[in-house]
């Protein structure tokens, strides 16, 4: 058996008062921070899973989709915590990290916000446990030495991280990011990105366009992306992006019931991707009456293909047009 943290049981119901609101939590109790944080974690998902119509869940679902748009490459559960702690944050790092790399000094009376990180050594090629705790469960595995295996993450471990708002000093270096409502050359990254992937990308004048109400179409049996030329920029952007996502995430094989399950995978994978591109998506609208069937389970499986395929499209769209040029 693994180190890695065990996930408690979700409790089949949340109270009001149980709620994890934005900004609640702070796990300051070194002795429950554990429990503590995967208490909360379960908790948000549970409510989440049991409030889909419910119009608090959905604002509280666009507020996490804002934090994993600033850390796309966190994990669920770290993004979770964060927003749990600190919604509002934009940019964290260590104590020491912040001092030795950026100039910048945690300021007097700041409350750390706690997060995931992993414990990495030496792990069993059988168990995948450092040789300590491989002993102490008498794993038989013995064809290599300890000293010969591989090093991996063996466990996760809480610690401490402050937001750039919480510390003072030299300013952080100016990040090359687009103009707000400026979709700068996004729509040209996510026509090479499905080039890469073998499709076809095209924006239709409207006139030409045949899909009736549908700002964009991704037609898998084609390998086609099609998206109705806009008045707007960010919004051309914002619906190819949608489209990509769909090619990305959903087996058309599917039954049609998973029809509004898949548009609103693909529309939060878009919100993401478009918050981190700079772009105003706060219109965007997340039907969650579609996961009205899902238990905390599925909720939960859900909410980690949005997390990944935003993180990996994003990587995509930031290094792909260096191959086309």
């Amino acid at each position: 058996m693994a180190t890695t943290p065990t996930e408690p049981e979700s409790t089949d119901c949340t109270s009001e008062q149980d709620r994890v609101a934005p900004g609640s939590e702070s796990f300051t109790d070194v002795d429950d921070r554990r429990d503590a944080m995967h208490d909360t974690i379960d908790a948000w998902l549970d409510q989440l899973a049991n409030g889909v119509d419910d119009a608090q869940a959905s604002e509280q679902f666009q507020q996490w989709l804002d934090v994993q748009s600033r850390f796309h490459d966190y994990s669920l559960n770290n993004t979770l915590l964060i927003y749990a702690q600190m919604p509002d944050a934009t940019c964290v790092a260590g104590y020491n990290t912040w001092g030795e790399e950026f100039d910048r000094y945690v300021q007097e009376g700041e409350s750390a916000i706690w997060i995931w990180a992993p414990i990495t050594a030496a792990k069993c090629p059988d168990c995948g446990n450092s040789p300590s705790y491989h002993d102490s469960i008498d794993c038989e595995y013995d064809d290599t030495p300890p000293e010969e295996w591989k090093t991996g993450v063996v466990a996760f471990k809480p610690v401490p991280v402050f937001d750039v708002s919480q510390t003072d000093g030299e300013a952080l270096p100016e990040l090359d990011t687009t103009t707000h409502g400026d979709p700068g050359d996004l729509l040209e990254r996510v026509r090479a990105v499905a080039l890469d992937r073998g499709l076809s990308f095209e924006v239709v004048p409207s006139v030409e366009w045949t899909h009736n109400d549908a700002a964009g179409v991704y037609q898998h049996n084609e390998d086609a992306i099609a998206v109705e030329a806009q008045s707007n920029d960010a919004d051309e952007a914002r619906v190819a992006v949608h489209e990509l996502a769909h090619a990305v995430l959903h087996d058309p094989s599917l039954d049609e019931n998973e029809r509004p399950r898949r548009e609103l995978e693909a529309e939060a994978t878009a919100y993401v991707i478009a918050r981190h591109f700079g772009l105003d998506a706060s219109n965007s609208r997340f039907y969650l009456a579609a996961w009205a069937d899902q238990d905390d389970e599925d909720v939960r499986a859900r909410l980690d293909r949005i997390q990944s395929t935003a993180g990996s499209l994003i990587e995509c769209l930031d290094d792909t047009l260096e191959s086309h040029r």
